[in-house]
This record gives C-alpha cells, sequence and structure tokens, in this order.
C-alpha cells in the first residue's frame, strides 16, 4: 500500500501572478467565474524562484519508511529556481525503493492545455548508479496528491551506449495504478521513447493534453517525442506539481500554463 508523506508547506496559499499581466497561475474549479474561463486562453507564468504556494509531498511506492525530501532554492547554471532532493535510500535487496516527491501548486486547477517548463535532473549526491535523473510535470492531481499522471525524463539515460536504455528516455506513468514498471511489462514501449538529451542542462519541456490524449515535445521540437493516446485518468481535472524520481537532485524553472478555453 502506497505511503505518502506531507513534507512541507511553504508559504500562504496565495494565488501566484504571472510575471507581465497579473492574472493568477490558476483558480479552483469551484470558484471559477464567468470571466475567468474567458482568461483560460492566455498563458500563465510562474517564475519558480520561491517556495510559496507549493506543498511538497512524498511516496513511497513500498508503503515502508517515508521519503527524506529536501527542497529550497537554489542556483543552478546561473538560473534561480526550485530545488527538490529525494532520498528514498534502497530496499532490503539494495535497489532504488522507487519513491516520488511531488511540489503542488496549490492555486491551480488545469484540464487540457499546455504545460512548459525548464527542468533538469540528477542523480542526487551517494544516489546508486541505477539512478537517472528523475525529472517532469505531473498534472490532474487530485485526492490531496495520492493520484495523478506524470510525464518525465531519465535524463541520463538519453546518451548511454545501451540502446535499450535509451529507449527509456521518456515516461507517462498514472500514480497508483500505472507506475512505470506495469506500463512497461504490460505494453513494452507504448508509454516511454527515446529523445536525446543534454544530461546536466536546462531542458524544455512541453506537455499537451487534449482530453484523454497527452504528447510531450521536448528542446522546442516541431514533432512530439512521445504520445500517449489513452491517459490513465481519462477526460479530467486537477492541480499541477513539479515531479522527482527516486534519488535525484532536480531544479525546475519557469513554469508557463496555457489552458484550452471551454467552448459555449
Amino acid at each position: 500500500m502506497t505511503k505518502m508523506q506531507r513534507v512541507l508547506v511553504a508559504g500562504p496559499m496565495l494565488a501566484f501572478l504571472i510575471a507581465a499581466g497579473g492574472r493568477s497561475l490558476g483558480a479552483s474549479a469551484a470558484n471559477n467565474t464567468g470571466d475567468e474561463r474567458n482568461n483560460k486562453g492566455q498563458p500563465s507564468t510562474l517564475p519558480l524562484n520561491s517556495l510559496d504556494g507549493l506543498e511538497v509531498q512524498s511516496i513511497r511506492e513500498d508503503g515502508v519508511d517515508p521519503v527524506k525530501t529536501k527542497a529550497d532554492v537554489a542556483t543552478y547554471r546561473g538560473r534561480r529556481a526550485v530545488r527538490i532532493v529525494n532520498d528514498d535510500g534502497l530496499t532490503a535487496a539494495g535497489t532504488p525503493a522507487g519513491a516520488q516527491a511531488i511540489a503542488i501548486v496549490k492555486t491551480s486547477d488545469f484540464k487540457d492545455g499546455t504545460i512548459e517548463a525548464d527542468v533538469v535532473g540528477l542523480p542526487r549526491e551517494g544516489a546508486p548508479s541505477t539512478t537517472k535523473g528523475f525529472v517532469g510535470i505531473a498534472f490532474h492531481v487530485q485526492d490531496q496528491g495520492s493520484r495523478y499522471e506524470s510525464i518525465y525524463l531519465r535524463m541520463l539515460n538519453a546518451r548511454d551506449d545501451d540502446q535499450m536504455q535509451r529507449n527509456h528516455s521518456t515516461q507517462y506513468v498514472e500514480q497508483p495504478d500505472f507506475p512505470w514498471k506495469r506500463l512497461r511489462e504490460e505494453n513494452p514501449g507504448v508509454y516511454e521513447s527515446y529523445v536525446d538529451l543534454d544530461p546536466g542542462a536546462w531542458t524544455h519541456i512541453k506537455i499537451a493534453v487534449a482530453g484523454t490524449k497527452a504528447r510531450l515535445y521536448v528542446n522546442g521540437a516541431a514533432q512530439p517525442c512521445l504520445i500517449v493516446n489513452d491517459l490513465k485518468l481519462g477526460e479530467s481535472h486537477g492541480e499541477l506539481a513539479l515531479w522527482t524520481g527516486s534519488n535525484s537532485e532536480a531544479y525546475f524553472s519557469t513554469l508557463t500554463v496555457k489552458q484550452t478555453p471551454i467552448k459555449r
């Protein structure tokens, strides 16, 4: 059974303002007015130079000891960013335990549209050699973080000498019912793919969601590197979150969200 630990609630639960224009990143579905619905076609940007309004949680899939998760603001390659370090240790067999950490944007509510961010994923200091630098975005976050969908990168896989490892550079999952292992066993190669990544470099990702489909674009590419045709939560909505995988040190900068306008 999954065990979730709420690690940190940083700052008051106030709406984020976009850098130019003053609109909030998101408003709760229950409080949306007609004017807010009309604004959903406009992009909203969160610079991610503060922890204000982020709620950091960690999840251990095996339901045992809680994950050691650290969240702060740091400078990486000249850019201020939110940093999340996930230290989930090892299982009794000496392998990574498969923990995840998410930083929920508390004012967000997302259904369809695009999510963009600049990210970096590295093995944390002292991580096992199998750690690949897992970093991505979670969306449709529900039930206080216990259920969500995520698309993420395995940064170090992209330039591995083993082609099979390269083929695991991107990944879609749904927590808790469709983790990567189940998806790979039941549908090999369908929910992950290869994309070239420069380990340690700032990487731009864009996730486009429409109904039950999602596409991942990396570094401004015109074509997606991963296509998901059957999102496991269906046509759903929920909060957005920064996502970090097992034993990884992840950096996040400039989250931009553009929601698809509601048709009347």
